[in-house]
């Protein structure tokens, strides 16, 4: 690899570093809105996450047509390997690939916490609607389904 792709791919791999942190922390931000009370906090949380998802997904193009013109071999460039790498540029690659692996960790735990209270906006509509019956347990730990009616009619 020459001096300049090596330069040029460190460069760029140090952006994708960047963008990472910034997702990170948008993603912590988002878990904490997901827990709150603000609508509006959450919906400006995840216009910022898929901003910052498609800021990284220009530079990986990128990064992958630097990779592929110096005919490097990082995982995802899809190029086969070639020439070794420089070790700055390998250690960064571990750093972006350790990042984005806490990412998509903390994106599976908000995809989690939206479908939890998604599951409870469900049954508290079901029994305002007096809908399908709600399953509770008795002392002994068994369970029934007890009727629900409706708290008001318009």
């Amino acid at each position: 690899m020459n001096e300049d792709a090596r330069r040029h791919l460190e460069e760029l791999l140090d952006r994708e570093i960047d963008a990472a942190h910034a997702l990170a922390a948008a993603l912590d931000e988002e878990r904490k809105a997901l827990t709150g009370t603000s609508p509006q906090t959450i919906e400006e949380k995840a216009a910022e996450k898929i901003r910052l998802l498609g800021a990284i997904e220009k530079l990986e193009d990128e990064r992958r047509a630097l990779a592929v013109a110096a005919e490097q071999a990082l995982p995802g460039a899809r190029v086969p390997q070639g020439s070794s790498l420089a070790a700055t540029v390998a250690e960064r690659w571990r750093t972006l690939m350790e990042l984005m692996t806490g990412c998509r960790t903390s994106n599976e735990i908000n995809g989690y916490i939206i479908n939890l209270r998604q599951g409870q906006i469900r049954q508290l509509i079901g029994i305002v609607r007096g809908g399908t019956p709600l399953t509770t347990y008795t002392s002994q730990g068994k369970t029934f389904a007890r009727a629900l009616r409706a708290l008001a009619k318009a």
